[in-house]
Formats: C-alpha cells, sequence, structure tokens
C-alpha cells in the first residue's frame, strides 16, 4: 500500500501552475505566469495582505493578479518594497518586445 504525500497549499498551487502550464491548448498561446501571483504565492501572501500594506482595494489588488490591469510605477515600486524584492522579480523585461519601425 503507497504512503499518500499531504501537500501543503503552496505545493498544491505549484503543482497546478506546472500542471496547467504543461497543458496544450491546440497550440494556442498560453499566457505566462503572473510574477505578482508567483512572488505572492511563494511568500504565502494573500491579496488582502497586499492591498491593506498598499492601502490600495482588494479588487485593484485582484485585477493586477489576473493581468486585467497592471500596476504603475509607483504602485510596482512599493510592492516591491513591501515585498521585500528586487522590482525585476517583478517584471519581465525580457518579453517586452521593442518596435523598431517605431524607435527611430
Amino acid at each position: 500500500m503507497a504512503l499518500v504525500k499531504k501537500l501543503s497549499q503552496k505545493e498544491i498551487y505549484f503543482e497546478y501552475i506546472c500542471y496547467i502550464c504543461t497543458i496544450n491548448f491546440n497550440y494556442m498561446e498560453v499566457k505566462k505566469l503572473n510574477r505578482l501571483k508567483v512572488v505572492m504565492a511563494e511568500k504565502d501572501l494573500s491579496n488582502t495582505w497586499l492591498s491593506e500594506k498598499l492601502g490600495v482595494s482588494q479588487p485593484t489588488v485582484s485585477k493586477w493578479m489576473t493581468n486585467f490591469s497592471q500596476p504603475n510605477l509607483e504602485s510596482l515600486i512599493k510592492i516591491s518594497k513591501v515585498l521585500n524584492v528586487d522590482v525585476n522579480e517583478l517584471i519581465r523585461p525580457d518579453e517586452v518586445q521593442m518596435d523598431n519601425e517605431n524607435s527611430r
């Protein structure tokens, strides 16, 4: 009889994320993970906690977590300070595409 390991909530979340990332949606582009969401999960923090620390509404934080909207630069800096992470951990500079025609 095999023993079943009880997973923590964080382990379950990461297993779920890994599973979602491996699903093939008939070659449809899968949205990349939201860095803020990943950092929050790694630190086992809630949207409520972050909204209270930043003095913003829970719906605002929820929109950031679901990529419905993005925090402005000032908020992003505050988030990095509250979470004690470098702001670069919250953004994906390698994914920013520059339009060469408009940069001339």
